[in-house]
Formats: C-alpha cells, structure tokens, sequence
C-alpha cells in the first residue's frame, strides 16, 4: 500500500481577504521576586517585554519555517501586548493579513514563541515557571464568515444552454458541476433543465422562473464569442437591475488562471426579484466563477430580505 502525504492544501481556489487572528497565552511564576524584576526591568538577561516581543515578531514571520503544512504569508499587522496578574503574565497576539489563508497559527505560533522566550529569560530566577493557556481566542475572514449570509433556503434553478447537449449529441458536465458546487453552501434544491442556445427560448425561462420566484437562476453557456453565443444578449434586456460588480469579479478571478477569461460576457442582476447570473460554458469556466462568486453573491439576500423586513 502505497503511502500518499499531502504537506500543503491547495488553496489555490481562494480568494485574496482581510483576515485576522487572536490568540493567548499565559506565564504562570512561583516567585514574587521574578515578577517584580519582570516589572522593575531588572531581569539580568535584559527587558522581558521587549525581548520576548522580538521573538514573538520573528516567530508569526517564520511561521511557514517550521509548521509543515503552514502557507508562507504576507504578514500585513502584528500586535504583541502584555499584562500582569498578580504572578500571571497575560500576552496577547493579534495578526492581520491580506491573503487566501488565514492566521490563526501564526498568532498561536507568536504567543508560544513569546512564552518561551519569557521562560528562557526567567529561568536563573524561578525554576518552577508554567506556560498555560496558548489559545485561539478569535479569528475572522474567509468563506466562513459568510455562513451567516445562508439564512433562508433558496430557491434556485440551473440552466444549461447548448444545441449539442439539448439534442443529446453530448452529455452535461457543467450544469452538474453547478449545482454540485450549490449544494457546499446549502443550496441543495435546484431545479434543472437543458435548452438549445436560442435567444426566444432563453428569455421564455428566465422570466417564466422569475414569475415563480425563483432566488436564483444560473444560466451556464453561450456567453462567449461564437456566433451562437446569444444568452448576455438574450438576459440583458430583461434585468430590472444590473450588478456589473458581479461578472467584474469572476472575470478577474478567472484572468489570474487563465489569460481567456477576459472573453467572457457573462452579465448580472435582478429579474424582478430573481437574481441571474450568466455562467461560462466550460466545466472549468463555471467552477473558477462559482468560486469567485459564492458564498459571497449570497449577501444580497440578506440585503433583499432587510429591505423586505423594513417595509
């Protein structure tokens, strides 16, 4: 039997965040005598505080170094903050990057290396010191920040545009990749259905799901420069209201891992009170857009809904 190791996941699929993290630790002395040459600054090895901040500076950076399986990261902010209880020095580590992984363990990793160091530098005078408590108090950014967006089920449908596919000349992956990919963030209850690429025929199932209050309506094909390619023109005319935003940042999702994604003319809005969304033709096309695009795109149903709440 074959033996695999995977020392990195591949984060490849993420998105650039703000992410932060917390964490705490906590020097526990036996000597009243060392706590007061903590504070005093009388310690022979020098400055406990700003010795061990150093240290704990150095060990967020160095993270990646010596955690296998940690990405090495931009280390955007980093706070290292002490305080004193009695015989107990509480620290505190918060780190901020702007990344596709978060820092939970290189604030973890920051709070031990600073216990540490307190330890190494108190040793000659309490030999009975204790580190306790290295924890992750919070931490935010990232996909699961928007669990909350997922406050009602949503009713979606996934619709496939294709000539080939609707005469059973060639099998749908892309639609299935679709609503695969709905199904992480909670959206399990699709409908589906293949139709050719065919501009009276798009625009009859967009506004018929849209007069069944539809949530969700994911067309998939026909959005890029064939002659064929009709569904942006066939969608366009019929938004009440566009988000440009949307399409904008699938394609630059998409151009930082393929220099075609620029070709696509996938449009974004409102029908009513459904929300369309034009995907690529591809399997890879539509999986690179539902990553950029969700969880994240589900905000504007609790938007919707506030709205709904105040009137």
């Amino acid at each position: 039997m074959e033996n695999q190791l995977t020392l990195m996941k591949d984060i490849l699929h993420k998105h650039f965040t703000l992410r932060k993290a917390k964490a705490t630790a906590k020097v526990i002395l036996q000597s009243p005598e060392a706590m007061n040459a903590v504070i005093q600054k009388t310690v022979p090895k020098g400055d406990v505080f700003e010795f061990s901040r150093a240290a704990g500076l150095l060990a967020i950076k160095k993270t990646a170094d010596v955690i296998p399986d940690c990405h090495p990261l931009p280390i955007e902010y980093a706070s290292i903050l002490f305080s004193t209880e009695e015989l107990t020095i509480n620290i505190s580590v918060e780190v901020h990057t702007i990344y596709k992984t978060g820092v939970e363990v290189e604030a973890m990793h920051g709070a031990a290396v600073v216990a540490l160091t307190i330890y190494d530098m108190l040793k000659p005078l309490d030999k009975q010191i204790e580190i306790a408590s290295i924890r992750l108090e919070k931490k935010s950014g990232g996909k699961s920040d928007m669990k909350k967006e997922i406050r009602q089920q949503i009713r979606s449908v996934v619709i496939v545009c294709s000539d080939s596919i609707s005469a059973g000349e060639a099998e749908d992956k892309s639609g299935k990749t679709v609503i695969e990919k709905l199904g992480v963030f909670g959206i399990s209850n699709s409908s589906y259905e293949i139709i050719p690429d065919d501009f009276a025929v798009i625009q009859e199932r967009a506004t018929h799901y849209s007069s069944l209050d539809y949530e969700l309506i994911l067309f998939t094909g026909g959005t890029g420069l064939s002659p064929k390619d009709v569904t942006p023109e066939a969608i366009e005319p019929l938004l009440d209201r566009r988000i440009p935003g949307i399409m904008e940042a699938a394609r630059n999702y998409g151009q930082n891992r393929t220099p075609y994604a620029m070709l696509s003319r996938g449009v974004a809005g409102f029908i009513k009170n459904s929300l369309v969304i034009t995907l690529p033709g591809s399997v890879s096309g539509v999986s690179d857009t539902i990553d950029a695009l969700f969880p994240y795109v589900l905000h504007l149903f609790s938007v919707k809904a506030g709205e709904r709440h105040e009137k």
